[in-house]
């Protein structure tokens, strides 16, 4: 504080300070608050969605060994077969209060499909659901992964603004407050100093005054006090001189 000139100028740019710590110290806490909502929202998916995945993932691999009991061990012609991808993860952005959050999404490629074959001779019914069911499965993984990588993005970055607003709330709008005390009180004693020195000059003004005033009284007391000199003087009493 000491190193901030008590001046009118910079009372005025810490007040303009203040304001905008208090504002943004207000709009990080709506966003801590926007982000601790959708935090517990993304907890609440991530545990719904492992439930469920759990009951999925024991469905399709019976399902698979129901296909294998009634197709025979058919991994060997999936693994011989194309392996040209007929579905890819895409990733996309959402964005939650100004926090970027990843989003996993699936697309068909267009490519053929292969293994069509499989389960003519028996079974097909049974690797048909299989597709099916491990294509749900598939879904469920994607949408866990989307959750469980925002739920961390999301974990950071309210981590970050609570932080920030710890740090507003408790370090810079203190300090400021503190400088705009320390300036107040300053300006508060310069304005006293003032005062008593207008005091001073003002009671000096006035002796003098007083001062002058009592001399022109005297001076005027002087003149009237003072005799004439020819009022006693009769010019009838002179002797005429002759040249």
């Amino acid at each position: 504080m000491s190193g901030v000139p008590p001046t009118r100028m910079n009372q005025q740019v810490y007040k303009g300070k203040k304001k905008a710590a208090e504002s943004g110290h207000r709009l990080l806490k709506k966003k801590a608050d926007a982000l601790k909502v959708k935090f517990r929202d993304y907890a609440k998916a991530i545990a719904e969605t492992k439930a469920s995945m759990a009951t999925d993932a024991s469905g399709a691999f019976f399902s698979l060994t129901q296909a294998e009991y009634a197709a025979g061990n058919f991994k060997q012609k999936v693994a011989e077969g194309s392996v040209t991808a007929r579905v890819r993860v895409g990733a996309g952005i959402n964005n939650v209060a100004g926090v970027k959050l990843p989003v996993f999404s699936k697309y068909e490629t267009g490519a053929a499909a292969d293994n069509q074959s499989l389960g003519l001779a028996g079974g097909g019914k049974k690797i048909a659901a299989v597709r099916e069911k491990f294509s749900t499965l598939l879904d469920m993984l994607l949408k866990l992964a989307s959750l469980q990588t925002s739920f961390v993005t999301l974990d950071e970055a309210l981590k970050v603004t609570n932080r920030r607003v710890n740090a507003l709330e408790n370090v810079t709008i203190p300090k400021i407050v503190a400088v705009l005390d320390y300036i107040a009180r300053e300006l508060d004693e310069l304005e006293r100093e003032d005062f008593t020195r207008l005091k001073l000059v003002q009671k000096k003004k006035e002796v003098q005054e007083q001062l002058k005033a009592k001399e022109v009284k005297a001076y005027k007391e002087g003149l009237e006090n003072q005799t004439d000199i020819t009022a006693a003087y009769d010019a009838s009493d002179d002797v005429d001189v002759v040249f």
